[in-house]
């Protein structure tokens, strides 16, 4: 069984681990609303991915409802 020889230092295990961080997601703005988004994703203020819309949200369709 394979036991090491030295202790590692507090300093050569950090830097060993340097490269283990979380990576801070990307976001990108809407195209049609300018809300940041996660990128090929629906965007959650508008409900539009890709520049079509994708989501209606209630209160859209009783303003259309009222409208008419």
């Amino acid at each position: 069984m394979a036991v090491p020889k030295k202790k590692t230092s507090k300093c050569q295990r950090n830097m060993r681990r340097s490269h283990h961080h979380l990576a801070i997601p990307g976001y990108v703005e809407c195209s049609n609303c300018g809300e940041h988004m996660r990128p090929h994703h629906i965007c959650d203020a508008c409900g539009y991915y890709n520049k079509r819309e994708v989501l209606v949200f209630k209160e859209a369709v009783e303003e259309t409802a009222q409208e008419e």
